[in-house]
């Protein structure tokens, strides 16, 4: 690092014009970042109830549909002969439209119960959608505004889960831009008062703006190999700032503290990258480690905020590390403050000021003041045992949305969805005349379980066991010269009480026949089950990957496991804000949104990826200062207090910036971002001042000196492999 210092600050010219092309270069790659993103579906490549979709596709040319068109009759009920007529006709002009594979509806099937309004004055068109997610909803984006009509004899609006996360997506990139707006600004000004020098803030900025404009850029060249997710810009924008801020601020407030140590402005480069470099490149590495682990989880959603992470981190160290190195070595002593601070004389190495103070005083009684903020810690975390996890709908949405308002619609006037059947598909069961006798037996038998509403099969539909509907043309869709399938279609409590415990039942019924479950329930239950299941490799990896890291930073034992627990009680007073919110439904008035008893658990694993690795950022920063004090004094409380003294107020800034720029998103339209938003502001603010200015000092004055402790083989294998200045 003190090398990297040394080249950057001999050719400082060089490097500016060197970055300045490639942010030119960045700036004509990102601009079409966004066109190339793609959009994701909640399931798991290769289950058995994506198998299953696939097979019904290719065997019997037939799926679930994911568009609808929610028909409302002016006068009379839907099966009047003026507003049938119109049903049919928009089943045909549906038809018609490209990206279309299939459509159904009321009328064409039968008068099928299940899509019929209860009243009677509304009634389904349906359709699936061909292509990948992306090709399907940007088909849809072309003709579903179309499809909104209202006239004398129907109303006709446009919905479906297509139709939902459509117009989530368009949402996101609505917000992403607001976001632009606000957040740029708004950390200009919070570093102009921080820095009091306008060019020290507008550099700082500069590099979370090149970080942003690179990552995007990568991220379109990434586009050339796998999916990535739209969401992922969304979270670009705010970490690209954040961690390009953070690790400016602390590259900028090492570069004051030489100069005003009397150092020339070169030396004064060399030695804030060689001390500087190695904390910044500590701190990125942990994140790193927390955001990789998202790739172990086999969605494209996920995965594309592990991509989009590491290379805002990746492009956050190299705009700090060399970029603004070769732009302090030009602006010189024009980077320091106007007025000197009298937090500390960076000559005499004696710090003095409100963090030092308070350190000592927690120190003096750290039972005293730890008890009560352990206290309230928990308390915060407890809405965390009442964590219940779901499926996402049409709620992420805001109420005004049309999506949302067909999908309320369906709700509160259908007994069930069609858009939610569960798909059994049948091996070695063939669809013709010879197995009629058991092709009934079975739908009448699936019908009468507890939750279902209705079956349709090759020989019609069923409800409570038996036949209400004769099987019509539509019927043939079930029928194969090999196989069956059975479209099983509960009802909406049953699904938004245990959709698990309806799956189940459904399988119990074939008992120990062969059966392929899928439909929508099914993939979002296979999506839940991969999940969890690797939840365990995922916290496990990234607690034991972070803890090797702040080792070898260390050479501590208690130190790594110190930070673990005080991260993990941070991730519980997040997780604790999320269900007390967003699953319990507390300020949903003010922040505008519907609470719907659960949370989707892949938002919550993003967030906790994320916060740990950037809580672990802050850890490093304090840590690197403090061991740096110890192996200068050997005085384990006052090195406590000096390090707290020089890295509390960066934290604390880096803190409130990255916060500000979360907070953005907790006025999105979107409730996942809205969750991401509020969830990462309670995060970094309870560990930047609970956990920062309480906790690591009453713990580190607890321990004294087995802080620093290490058994014999592991300090000799720190002595070899440890990274030092």
């Amino acid at each position: 690092m003190h090398r990297l210092g040394s080249r950057v600050a001999r050719r400082p010219r060089l490097v500016i014009w060197l970055s300045v092309l490639l942010t030119v270069i960045g700036l004509a790659l990102a601009a079409g970042a966004m066109d190339r993103l793609v959009l994701s579906r909640f399931e798991s490549p290769g289950s058995e109830s994506v198998n299953t979709r696939a097979a019904l596709a290719k065997e019997f040319g037939t799926g679930t549909p994911s568009v609808l068109l929610l028909v409302t009759a002016k006068n009379g009920t839907v099966d009047d002969t003026a507003v049938a007529a119109a049903g049919r006709g928009l089943e045909r002009e549906l038809a018609e439209q490209d990206g279309v594979a299939e459509t159904a509806s009321y009328w064409s099937r039968g008068k099928s119960p299940v899509m019929r309004a209860e009243d009677g004055r509304q009634a389904l068109v349906v359709a699936r959608m061909s292509g990948t997610v992306t090709e399907a909803r940007t088909r849809l984006a072309e003709f579903a505004p179309d499809f909104a009509r209202d006239n004398a004899t129907v109303k006709v609006q446009v919905g479906g889960g297509d139709e939902v996360f459509r117009q989530a997506a368009q949402q996101a990139r609505t917000d992403f831009l607001r976001a632009e707006l606000i957040v740029f600004p708004l950390v200009l000004l919070l570093l102009a008062v921080i820095y009091r020098r306008f060019n020290a803030a507008l550099l700082t900025l500069g590099m979370g703006l090149f970080s942003v404009i690179t990552t995007l850029a990568l991220m379109r060249l990434l586009t050339s190999f796998t999916d990535v997710s739209t969401f992922a810009a969304n979270l670009t924008l705010v970490m690209g700032i954040g961690l390009g801020v953070d690790y400016s601020l602390f590259v900028i407030s090492r570069f004051r503290e030489e100069l005003a140590a009397g150092h020339e402005v070169a030396e004064a480069t060399r030695r804030a990258v060689g001390r500087a470099g190695r904390t910044v490149a500590f701190s990125g590495l942990t994140v790193i480690v927390s955001l990789s682990c998202l790739m172990l989880f086999p969605f494209p959603f996920l995965r594309s905020f592990a991509y989009s992470g590491i290379a805002v981190v990746l492009t956050s160290v190299f705009a700090a590390l060399v970029i603004l190195p070769a732009a302090l070595t030009r602006l010189g002593h024009r980077v320091e403050r106007r007025r000197k601070g009298d937090a500390q004389d960076a000559a005499s190495g004696a710090p003095t000021g409100w963090w030092h103070t308070t350190a000592l005083r927690m120190m003096r009684r750290p039972l005293i003041y730890g008890i009560p903020a352990l206290a309230v810690l928990l308390a915060l975390a407890a809405p965390t045992l009442g964590i219940a996890f779901g499926t996402p709908d049409d709620r992420v949405l805001p109420e005004q949305v049309s999506s949302r308002v067909v999908q309320n619609d369906i709700r509160a006037n259908f007994a069930a969805e069609e858009m939610d059947a569960i798909q059994v598909l049948r091996p070695g069961l063939a669809g013709d005349d010879a197995n009629r006798d058991s092709i009934d037996a079975t739908a009448a038998r699936l019908s009468r379980l507890d939750g279902i509403q209705q079956v349709d099969a090759l020989t019609g539909s069923y409800t409570d066991g038996r036949r209400v509907l004769e099987p019509n043309d539509s019927a043939r869709r079930f029928a194969s010269d090999e196989n069956t399938w059975f479209s099983v279609i509960a009802t909406q409590d049953a699904l938004g009480a245990d959709p698990d415990a309806v799956l189940a039942d459904v399988r119990a019924a074939f008992g120990d026949t062969e059966v392929r479950i899928g439909g929508y329930p099914a993939e979002l239950g296979d999506f839940r089950t991969v999940l969890v299941d690797r939840l365990p490799l995922v916290f496990g990896l990234i607690l034991i990957v972070t803890f090797v890291i702040l080792f070898l930073m260390t050479g501590s034992v208690l130190l790594p496991a110190k930070a673990m627990i005080l991260n993990a009680l941070s991730m519980a007073v997040m997780f604790g804000a999320l269900v007390w919110v967003f699953q319990d439904g507390h300020l949903s008035g003010l922040l505008g949104f519907t609470a719907t008893g659960s949370l989707e658990p892949s938002i919550p694993i993003l967030m906790f990826c994320t916060a740990f690795g950037l809580s672990m950022d802050y850890e490093v920063f304090m840590l690197s200062r403090i061991k740096e004090e110890y192996d200068r004094t050997g005085d384990n409380a006052a090195s406590v207090a000096a390090g707290l003294e020089r890295s509390g107020p960066l934290i604390t800034a880096a803190a409130v910036i990255l916060a500000a720029s979360f907070a953005t998103y907790a006025s999105s339209g979107i409730v996942y971002l809205k969750m991401l938003g509020l969830g990462m502001v309670v995060v970094i603010l309870v560990d930047a001042t609970l956990i920062r200015a309480v906790l690591v000092p009453v713990l580190m004055r607890l321990a004294g000196r087995a802080n620093w402790w290490a058994p014999a083989p592991l300090r000799r294998l720190h002595d070899r492999f440890g990274i030092a200045d």
